[in-house]
């Protein structure tokens, strides 16, 4: 009777220990399941920033990823002893496999030629490692639970881990930390619920001192790498730079990287270079001022993308606009371009104009809204290499900007090289040909009056032949065009032949771009891959 009473008196203590084992048992699926999801994350991200056309770079992490975890959780039947070891030790490797992920493939892309080996090589590992680690940690729960209810929260938390760091990631972890320290911080997120395990289940671990050790030796690891990311970040950037970097930003939308020498300023988007102060003037002066030239009226501007103010400048050089609004979607470029020394002095401090106002908003969404017209829309995005460009160089966009286009109005897109790319610049040409002129109707049903096009190139050195594509609602007379503003390269003269093309670069039909088949990607990355550079 007395060791019952006993028993009694002690089981509401063992119920609320019980009760605390299976809350941080679940706190760390919740925890294990963010950890895993930024990992994802992270390397579709950094391989979409050096390696371009995300699409491709997700698909495959996210294929390797998930197949490696069903790896994982196959080779989780073979333990079956010491499930709290195993648990604490698949943990530690995760966090440090996961942690040094970032800078794994940063160092890969700027010191080895075939990338690709790697990034599968990283994703395959901490997908089996999380492909480990949730059956083991389902078989502990179960020990204190019946395998309905164990399935029923561990899933919850998992799920809800997986909602946590899909908002977490693009709005706080990238702007804040950047890619190699968000990296860093989740892996000693992995190695912080290791080392509560170590404590909580202190009493069945086996090879607690060696667990230990590791552990501790995992975070200084980690942690070290944390306090020096931004060095590890400039040593991997300066191989793939051969300049000096002067700025860096990671933003939802892209990695943005300025480089200086003594004469010269570039800046990269993605790793694909935007432009080259020694001969920026040549492509924004082709950009712009042909378009600005012939239009009927130039009170009312806007430019879509052109963020770093280049285009404005020349824009600006015409008295008689009255207003510029520049749309780009990323203030990490248009902050730099109005508040850096070396920008404005090379925008010639068009971002603060006063007839200038900048809009950072997806584009297609603004224009949705937006009620007014505009005498001229000038086009400067970076080329379409995936599928969030490729929209914006389709016959749907196209037809929102035609809508948008005051009588007599120019549009004015830059189309990537006619050499380079042949196929996808004639893309851009022909499907801006195709898209509807809601300034006339035709008497027959089955004929559509078009958008008249003027495609034209010029060299720009740090591009190669480079191709533009203009537009109108209104008859194009290329050869009346007169330069009538201060000019480096593009004059009354010049502009005369910047239309014609030689025979190897000439016309040809291509599908129509479209944001269901996205065929401007498609002949971009042919272009591209066929001259291997």
């Amino acid at each position: 009777m007395r060791s019952l009473i006993g028993a009694q008196k002690r089981s509401p203590a063992a119920g609320n220990w019980k009760y605390k084992l299976q809350l941080f048992l679940l706190f760390a699926v919740f925890l294990i399941s963010v950890c895993a999801l930024v990992y994802q994350l992270l390397a579709g991200t950094i391989s979409s920033y050096l390696v371009g056309d995300s699409v491709y770079q997700f698909s495959l992490v996210i294929g390797m990823f998930v197949s490696s975890m069903g790896l994982g959780s196959f080779l989780s039947r073979y333990i079956n002893k010491q499930l709290h070891d195993w648990f604490i030790l698949v943990e530690l490797l995760t966090g440090v496999t996961g942690g040094m992920s970032a800078i794994v493939l940063f160092l890969a892309f700027s010191h080895i030629e075939n990338y690709t080996p790697f990034l599968i090589m990283v994703s395959v590992g901490i997908g089996t490692l999380v492909g480990l680690e949730l059956p083991i940690i389902l078989r502990i729960v179960k020990e204190h639970n019946t395998l309905k209810i164990v399935l029923s929260n561990v899933m919850t938390a998992d799920y809800a881990g997986a909602l946590f760091a899909s908002l977490l990631f693009p709005i706080i972890l990238v702007p804040q930390l950047g890619l190699i320290r968000t990296s860093l911080t989740f892996g000693l997120m992995n190695v912080a619920v290791a080392s509560a395990a170590l404590y909580v289940f202190r009493e069945r671990i086996i090879a607690r001192k060696g667990l230990i050790t590791l552990a501790a030796t995992s975070m200084l690891l980690l942690a070290t790498c944390f306090v020096f990311a931004g060095h590890i970040s400039s040593f991997a950037e300066d191989k793939l730079y051969s300049d000096e970097i002067i700025y860096t930003a990671n933003t939802p939308y892209q990695r943005v990287v300025v480089t200086k020498t003594r004469n010269d300023v570039r800046m990269f988007i993605n790793g694909s270079i935007q432009f080259s102060s020694q001969d920026e003037y040549r492509y924004h002066e082709a950009l712009v001022l042909p378009a600005m030239s012939s239009a009927h009226s130039r009170r009312n501007v806007l430019v879509i993308g052109g963020g770093d103010g280049l285009a404005a400048r020349e824009i600006l050089k015409f008295s008689d606009v009255e207003k510029l609004l520049i749309v780009d979607i990323d203030p990490a470029i248009t902050d730099f371009a109005r508040d850096n020394q070396m920008m404005r002095a090379l925008n010639l401090d068009s971002m603060r104009h006063p007839k200038t106002r900048i809009v950072n908003d997806d584009a297609w969404k603004f224009l949705e809204k937006d009620p007014d017209l505009y005498d001229v829309i000038i086009i400067d995005l970076p080329d379409p290499d995936d599928l969030t460009l490729s929209r914006l160089y389709s016959r749907s966009f196209y037809r929102l900007l035609a809508g948008k286009l005051a009588r007599g109005g120019k549009i004015v897109t830059q189309a990537t090289s006619p050499l380079y790319a042949n196929k996808a610049f004639w893309c851009i040409y022909n499907t801006m040909r195709a898209t509807e002129n809601p300034l006339y109707k035709s008497e027959l049903a089955s004929e559509t009056i078009c958008l008249e096009a003027e495609a034209y190139s010029c060299y720009v050195p740090s591009f190669g032949s480079w191709g533009f594509v203009m537009a109108s609602n209104t008859p194009i007379q290329w050869d009346k065009i007169r330069i009538e503003v201060a000019s480096r390269f593009v004059n009354t003269d010049f502009i005369k032949v910047m239309n014609v093309f030689s025979p190897d670069i000439q016309h040809i039909d291509t599908e129509i771009n479209t944001i269901d088949t996205h065929a401007v990607k498609s002949y971009y990355e042919e272009g591209w891959e066929r001259w291997a550079l």
